[in-house]
């Protein structure tokens, strides 16, 4: 995809303004326009992907690095974090918004309001036959 139908393409060719805080020949980091607070970073491949499976590992890996640099330098830095968040929404239903992969750098404090909700069954242990079920099931999509 190219063009303005993805923000995040338009940033990379430089056509959309941005606040840049990292860029090397496969990724850019730059802030969030819409933060959960103050310090958030978006980390995105300067290639379009709009899912995570549509990056080569090698880029994909690339970005998780970079993250975790940008992770010590926001502990640093003068901005407020007592912790951080790095968080990719791979689909619609996990909260993907721009189909242009990227991975949030999002500072946390105690009491900043952000969080994970967890559904109903979430305090409710699986029986380990059923997470050994699963796990074959994953295993076997690997290999195939």
């Amino acid at each position: 995809m190219s063009g303005s139908s993805c923000v995040f393409c338009d940033i990379v060719r430089g056509e959309t303004p941005a606040s840049l805080v990292y860029a090397d020949d496969q990724v850019m980091a730059f802030m969030d326009i819409q933060p959960v607070n103050p310090g958030h970073l978006l980390v995105v491949p300067r290639i379009h992907a709009a899912y995570l499976a549509d990056l080569d590992g090698g880029t994909g890996g690339h970005m998780f690095q970079v993250a975790m640099m940008l992770a010590d330098a926001v502990r640093r830095s003068g901005v407020r974090c007592e912790g951080v968040n790095l968080f990719l929404a791979d689909g619609h239903v996990a909260g993907q918004e721009i189909f242009h992969v990227h991975l949030h750098v999002i500072p946390r404090f105690e009491g900043d309001g952000f969080g994970f909700r967890f559904g109903p069954e979430y305090f409710r242990l699986p029986r380990r036959a059923m997470l050994d079920e699963v796990a074959v099931d994953i295993r076997q999509a690997l290999e195939g």
